[in-house]
């Protein structure tokens, strides 16, 4: 039970720091302007169970394939680089904002659902994912990714809706950054020492 919350935890807050300021943050901001919140939150839970249940039997995969010291080692790594790629921040192109705009679905839900899902296809948060499943089992890391993924992205909608473009991006950027720097120095850390003992 514990290595249960555990995971659950951990990935929950992996990826509620790597949704920070995500591209995939804005496409949620985006479909919230025009659509319901509840509709655009329903769609996006739907469309991240999705997408992190396949980030999860990938890190299955890997993780029954490769040694407990390097997959440390590598995950630490991965997690310095999400640390450099938050601080350089993810912007939505105009280009993606018109495809976001167009995809008109009969049901608003199916649309938010393809445009979320196809965003969030080989996403940080994705790659996330992948990264702390090699760590935890697979249930617990599915269910906390998908709540860390929904819970950024609630909020994300919410003052969204009451501050519109005011946020202070750069300092969200910031500061989820240095949270994947040091989650990052501990596995990297934890790796070396495990390969030298």
């Amino acid at each position: 039970m514990t290595a249960f919350l555990a995971g659950l935890a951990f990935s929950a807050l992996a990826v509620f720091v790597a949704e920070m300021g995500d591209k995939t943050q804005l496409v949620a901001m985006s479909l919230a302007t025009r659509y319901r919140a509840l509709t655009v939150v329903l769609g996006i839970t739907a469309a991240t169970a999705v997408v992190h249940i396949a980030s999860v039997l990938i890190a299955e995969v890997l993780g029954a394939s490769l040694p407990t010291d390097w997959i440390t080692l590598v995950a630490g790594i991965a997690f310095l680089i999400f640390g450099a790629w938050t601080l350089r921040g993810d912007e939505m192109s105009a280009k993606d904002e018109e495809r976001a705009a167009s995809r008109r679905i009969k049901s608003v839900f199916v649309t938010v659902f393809t445009v979320f899902f196809i965003a969030e296809l080989g996403d940080k948060t994705m790659l996330t994912t992948i990264t702390v499943g090699t760590q935890y089992d697979w249930l617990p890391v599915w269910v906390g990714s998908t709540v860390g993924m929904v819970a950024a992205d609630a909020i994300a909608i919410a003052l969204g809706a009451v501050l519109g473009r005011k946020l202070p991006e750069r300092a969200i950027r910031t500061g989820a950054a240095s949270l994947f720097f040091v989650a990052g120095a501990v596995m990297v850390g934890q790796g070396v020492l495990m390969l030298l003992t």
